[in-house]
């Protein structure tokens, strides 16, 4: 399984601007530029959209591995924050937080795949730095 996105930049870093658009087309020539990433811009910027991939894969992995023990969540929010240091020119940590309502699931269960999830969706294996997640079962 392969899915694209294709991003086009116009200009100079500072000046210019691009858009993004992926496969499916929910982005669609979505503007990004230097204000949307390092400021407070009209637009988006890589660090919300992995942001966005990250939330996502770990929730569905979390939502696989409760399956598989058995469980089913009644709701799953994950909320994911990438810091990026300018300075170093990296993203230094995506923390992820988590809100689960997972009727009889005790909480050493919920640790244990909550953990796996962490580690083991696709996304968190491909960043490489630092992923914390901040987990509540409700």
């Amino acid at each position: 399984m392969k899915r694209n996105a294709t991003a086009v930049w116009q200009g100079s870093i500072k000046e210019g601007a691009g858009n993004i658009t992926t496969q499916s087309t929910t982005l669609n020539n979505t503007q990004y530029s230097f204000n949307s990433r390092f400021a407070e811009g009209v637009g988006t910027n890589p660090e919300e959209l992995i942001a966005a991939a990250h939330a996502g894969c770990f929730t569905m992995k979390l939502s696989a591995n409760l399956g598989e023990a058995g469980f089913t969540a009644d709701k799953l929010e994950t909320k994911c924050e990438i810091n990026l240091d300018p300075s170093k020119g990296e993203i230094v940590e995506s923390h992820l937080t988590l809100t689960a309502t997972v009727p009889g699931l005790s909480q050493e269960k919920f640790d244990e795949l909550v953990a796996d999830a962490e580690k083991n969706c696709p996304i968190s294996k491909l960043l490489n730095t630092s992923i914390k997640v901040d987990a509540t079962l409700a």
